[in-house]
């Protein structure tokens, strides 16, 4: 791993001498209504969101046997257990007798689940495993009554569900070697330190973001902006999912880095963009941003999961005070900047000034992702 982070500074600190970086081969047109027909929006939501692999949870979540989280999550309530042999399994939140909601949304530990209507009672594995008055209920076959399982993997230090019962997914193939990537950043070993959902406007307004340097310099100023060198990009593919690497200000004294046991890290950001909707970003040295976007109930919104993640837990004063300020500091990057402008940007899309963006050479991780976006909606 140390060869590839001097590799990849090394083609940082190429750009960051030629004014240059990474590009698509053309410009690339994207039509307005990409961002605002309503069918197209649901066709994307059936088609990406509830069908492909989405990663729902990191596995420090789930830390040990018992441990399960609820959450709902497009539109689907959806429950995470690790079970008595430490597996992690995904169910549908609800009761297969009437309906009801197994847990309320949160995180804890349990050992059984209790419908709290009739008190229907599952193992954390979901089989059904007591019926309450089963003298009285009548006869019914308890193993055709489990929770309603979703297709789910545990890989990276993240868990991958589809969110369609009867749907399966192989997450190596779907990761293939980006999986690699992934595990560099070793995502089961960190600590949470807060959580936090964010309003903010369309989907792909949003993830755009998240794609891109070139505003850099513009938008982030004050935060992340001061730590990374605007319009320049180092950029990878790996199927849908791609690594962006930004070169950090700190960049041109690698010039005066010799032999080969120097630390690249410390000169470049990288951040890990799995399709569709995860970010994972490594923004200051001990600290990590885990971002979830998923679509709202229209193309005009979405919900924005932020998991901040340290190295461990913070223990001194300084320690606290360092996580505390990260936090502070992509809460403002991203809520007060880049979802203002993201607004804006998803207000102004019906005034008919554009029907068409441009998306320019030096943004190949929009392009990238734009064209993955058209090419499962022509599988459709």
């Amino acid at each position: 791993m140390a060869d590839e982070m001097r590799s990849l500074a090394k083609r940082a600190y190429q750009h960051f001498r030629n004014g240059t970086t990474d590009q698509a081969p053309s410009t690339m047109q994207l039509p307005v209504e990409a961002y605002l027909d309503e069918t197209r929006f649901r066709r994307e939501f059936d088609r990406i969101f509830t069908q492909l692999p989405l990663g729902l949870a990191l596995s420090v979540e789930l830390p040990r046997p018992g441990s399960y989280l609820a959450r709902e999550v497009c539109r689907t309530p959806v429950l995470l257990s690790r079970d008595e042999q430490g597996q992690v399994r995904a169910f549908l939140n609800v009761c297969r007798h009437r309906g009801a909601t197994i847990c309320p949304e949160g995180a804890g530990e349990k050992s059984r689940f209790v419908c709290p209507y009739h008190s229907w009672v599952y193992a954390t594995d979901g089989e059904l495993i007591r019926i309450n008055a089963e003298d009285t209920f009548g006869e019914i076959d308890r193993t055709a009554l489990g929770l309603t399982e979703l297709s789910c993997a545990e890989r990276s230090g993240v868990i991958w569900v589809t969110l369609t019962p009867g749907s399966t997914f192989d997450v190596d193939a779907w990761l293939g070697d980006f999986s690699q990537k992934l595990d560099s950043l070793d995502l089961g070993n960190w600590f949470v330190y807060d959580q936090r959902t964010l309003a903010s406007p369309g989907w792909k307004a949003t993830f755009d973001g998240y794609l891109e340097v070139y505003h850099h310099d513009t938008v982030h100023g004050k935060t992340v902006g001061k730590h990374t060198v605007g319009n320049l990009l180092v950029h990878d593919t790996y199927g849908p999912h791609q690594r962006l690497t930004f070169g950090r200000k700190n960049l041109e004294a690698l010039d005066k880095e010799k032999g080969d046991d120097w630390d690249g890290s410390q000169y470049i950001r990288i951040i890990h963009s799995v399709f569709p909707n995860l970010s994972i970003s490594g923004i200051i040295g001990g600290h990590c941003l885990v971002s979830q976007v998923f679509p709202g109930d229209s193309p005009d919104s979405t919900s924005t999961r932020q998991t901040l993640l340290c190295a461990s837990k913070p223990e001194t004063e300084a320690e606290e005070a360092a996580a505390q300020q990260f936090s502070a500091m992509t809460l403002q990057a991203v809520r007060d900047e880049d979802y203002v402008i993201a607004g804006s940007i998803q207000r102004a899309l019906r005034s008919g000034a554009n029907t068409h963006f441009v998306i320019g050479r030096n943004e190949p991780g929009l392009q990238h992702f734009h064209r993955w976006v058209a090419r499962l909606m022509n599988d459709a």
